[in-house]
């Protein structure tokens, strides 16, 4: 058995990519349109783990609400410093629910609100404004 992918179901796909992508870094390995079938599927990998994809799917017309169910926990990613990390997804507009106050790990929600761990690659030392930065909202 091989894992292949996790789905995730998004409401815009620009909006999607240009978190995804811009802000945590992944890159889009393919696309496949299907006008038939009215969706679009991006495949996303991390640059250290190609192997493993996320893909969005994107349908053209729905109007359903996916919600926010927490059955589904969250994506995690390690990084290379958390701190650059959560603070170019500050500056795009993200709301980082759960700051890396120790340095280590922290949350932040996807434009369709998947929960996303960013984890650091080894440990840095608590900083500010990180450090004393209270949490915000759910995640």
């Amino acid at each position: 058995m091989k894992y292949l992918h996790t789905m995730v179901r998004v409401r815009d796909l620009d909006a999607s990519l240009r978190f995804y992508c811009d802000g945590l870094g992944l890159r889009e390995a393919r696309r496949k349109e299907v006008p038939e079938g009215k969706y679009t599927l991006v495949f996303l990998a991390a640059p250290d783990s190609p192997e493993v994809e996320i893909e969005l799917t994107f349908n053209w017309d729905s109007q359903e609400d996916y919600g926010s169910a927490r059955n589904f926990g969250h994506l995690a990613f390690r990084v290379e410093n958390i701190y650059a990390t959560c603070q170019r997804l500050k500056d795009m507009g993200y709301t980082i629910h759960r700051p890396p106050r120790d340095g280590h790990m922290a949350f932040v929600r996807s434009p369709d609100l998947i929960s996303i761990e960013l984890l650091q690659d080894g440990h840095l030392s608590p900083q500010e404004p990180w450090s004393s930065m209270p949490n915000t909202g759910s995640w």
